[in-house]
């Protein structure tokens, strides 16, 4: 079991990517808020443009897309994030694809991150009550296919340098969300990290029907996480250091 216990001078660079605004609330921010809170800077990469996240009959794609990008740039606000970058594949079709590893590739060598966190590329079936969105299998994959070999080698997708200047750039490590029994690392988080994650998934009015609720349960699974490292909260990922 490995818990982070590096000084805050060691990185100062990370991307999460992940399918839809509101995924990385309720994956990861407590530790994004960590990582603001100690000077890092901290870039969201959003997959898709979250057009299908409605049981309202009367929003159009095109007006929820409107309302859940703005209520990612609150939320980001709120994290103290350095940029949120939309890539705006149509939610609920992402698929790993050549163009969707070529533009992740981009900001990673855009914004040079020495950690990026995205989401569990397979179906794990841990929960009885919740199967997994295929978006989130699909920017999982492409994500990791673009930190290994895509932003790394100046031979794949050669006009990021050529026709936009973009040098290769190696992740240093890569973090990817877990909350069952297969993450091998723990980010112990301060009551503040966590109560700031909170009012960042607050944000996304149109996603959370019952805010307090939503709070009460990130609180209280973080408190559970926390506790497998004797901390008061925590967040667990499976973590490999790329050479």
């Amino acid at each position: 079991m490995e818990v982070d216990d590096r000084s805050d001078n060691e990185c100062k660079r990370a991307m999460v990517v992940t399918a839809h605004p509101d995924d990385a609330e309720y994956g990861c921010s407590g530790s994004v808020a960590k990582w603001s809170r100690l000077g890092w800077e901290v870039v969201y990469v959003l997959c898709t443009d979250g057009s299908k996240g409605t049981e309202d009959r009367n929003v159009s794609p095109e007006d929820l897309a409107k309302v859940r990008a703005e209520e990612q740039i609150e939320a980001g606000k709120t994290l103290g994030l350095k940029a949120v970058e939309f890539l705006g594949y149509p939610d609920g079709y992402l698929e790993p694809n050549l163009e969707v590893r070529r533009d992740i590739a981009r900001e990673i060598r855009k914004y040079r991150p020495e950690v990026l966190i995205t989401t569990n590329p397979n179906r794990d079936l841990l929960s009885s009550g919740y199967i997994g969105h295929p978006d989130h299998f699909a920017a999982g994959e492409a994500a990791l296919s673009a930190v290994f070999p895509s932003a790394r080698d100046h031979l794949t997708f050669p006009e990021l340098f050529h026709d936009e200047g973009l040098e290769p750039h190696k992740v240093r490590e890569v973090w990817v969300m877990s909350f069952g029994d297969n993450a091998n690392f723990w980010n112990p988080l301060t009551e503040d990290d966590v109560e700031t994650s909170i009012k960042a998934l607050k944000k996304h009015v149109s996603q959370v029907a019952n805010p307090d609720e939503a709070g009460s349960w990130m609180k209280k699974r973080r408190a559970e996480l926390g506790n497998k490292i004797g901390a008061k909260y925590a967040e667990s990922f499976q973590k490999f250091v790329l050479g």
